[in-house]
């Protein structure tokens, strides 16, 4: 899967890449038709919990969102791809029902 990582206010180290890299690749044992990702990662000024993730799966017939924020990068990408995770499970319901 073709990922785009995309940090705003920072730059992201290699680390930090290939760990949402890594994550997002785990997707495609849930579904192996996914399109590309697109992910960005915000670095926000207020609070302990400053850290934004934002994941955007194109699929056929759709596009799946996941938007978390969280004190560390690597957390808030996890609970995205759970949520991405969950998501692409209806979806794949959804469309071996039709």
């Amino acid at each position: 899967m073709k990922v785009q990582i995309q940090s705003i206010h920072f730059d992201a180290d290699e680390k930090l890449i290939d760990f949402i890299q890594k994550k997002l690749d785990k997707l495609d044992t849930y579904y192996d038709r996914t399109i590309d990702a697109e992910v960005i990662l915000k670095l926000n000024n207020e609070g302990i919990e400053n850290k934004t993730v934002e994941i955007k799966l194109n699929v056929p017939g759709g596009q799946l969102f996941a938007n978390k924020t969280n004190g560390s990068f690597e957390a808030a990408s996890d609970h995205c791809v759970e949520a991405l995770r969950r998501q692409i499970k209806k979806h794949k319901e959804k469309v071996v029902s039709h």
